[in-house]
């Protein structure tokens, strides 16, 4: 059996960082046994000292993205000393863009990983809120940062995209005439739910232009004007109902949406 081999990732923050560049290099080595091992706020010289000897104990590799100068010098020092074989992963960096902006940095542990938290967040909205499209998955409505309520062809997916894209978990439930909501709409905070509606002829418009595209009757039900305007009442009366937040999405940009949204909800 092949003998597993270990990098320790030593690291002032999370560790994440050196963890993502490590496999990333990793991915050109298949087949190999290599194990990392993470020990992450690295903000002492004891736990420095630890780290190092369990390296030595199992022959490993270390890794280490240090921003404080003198503790990235220690574990340099110490490596040589002890025949570790390392890798400083960011101070070379930081020196070299210290010279390009002329500035020194500020050795502020985490700084990256605040970023990445970010970047994770939005990854996890944006995958939640493909889950939650178009009425799927309705058990977990209550996940929600924001629910769009509406019936068809009133923005409810770019909509949910683009506040998804911001961070924000969306669901949409459509409304569908003849059709029940989902109870568990109904279980969850009114401050958390937006109707959308929309002018009645401008929805004619768009779902005749929709229904063309697809090769289909223009004049079918779903762009027949009364039944719109029925639609839309209907849709009205439960908004009210249920004392959820209101938003007319005509003529306006994805954006203007999400943005009157995020101030109607109190979340910007």
């Amino acid at each position: 059996m092949t003998a597993v081999q270990l990098v320790y990732l030593l690291s002032d923050a999370t560790g994440e960082t050196a963890e993502k560049i490590v496999m990333a290099a990793l991915a050109q080595f298949r087949g190999k046994a290599v194990r990392l091992k993470r020990v992450s706020n690295v903000r002492s010289k004891n736990q420095v000292y630890e780290a190092l000897d369990e390296a030595l104990a199992n022959s490993g590799l270390v890794v280490y993205t240090i921003v404080n100068r003198e503790l990235a010098q220690l574990v340099h020092d110490e490596c040589d000393a002890l025949g570790l074989p390392s890798i400083d992963l960011i101070t070379p960096l930081l020196m070299r863009l210290a010279e390009f902006v002329g500035h020194s940095p500020g050795e502020t542990p985490g700084l990256l990983h605040g970023i990445n938290e970010e970047y994770f967040r939005r990854i996890e909205a944006v995958e939640f809120t493909v889950r939650h499209d178009d009425g799927q998955e309705t058990r977990n409505l209550h996940k929600a940062d924001i629910v769009l309520v509406g019936v068809s062809r009133t923005s409810k997916t770019p909509l949910s995209m683009y506040l998804a894209h911001r961070g924000w978990k969306v669901a949409n439930v459509p409304l569908v005439k003849g059709i029940e909501p989902p109870s568990e709409l109904f279980q969850i905070e009114a401050t958390r739910v937006v109707g959308l509606t929309i002018d009645p002829q401008r929805l004619l418009e768009i779902r005749t232009s929709r229904l063309r595209n697809l090769g289909q009757d223009p004049r079918a039900a779903y762009a027949d004007h009364e039944e719109i305007e029925e639609e839309l009442r209907h849709a009205r009366r439960l908004f009210r109902q249920n004392a959820w937040v209101m938003v007319n999405v005509s003529d306006k940009a994805v954006e203007e949406t999400a943005n009157e949204v995020l101030v109607r909800l109190n979340l910007k």
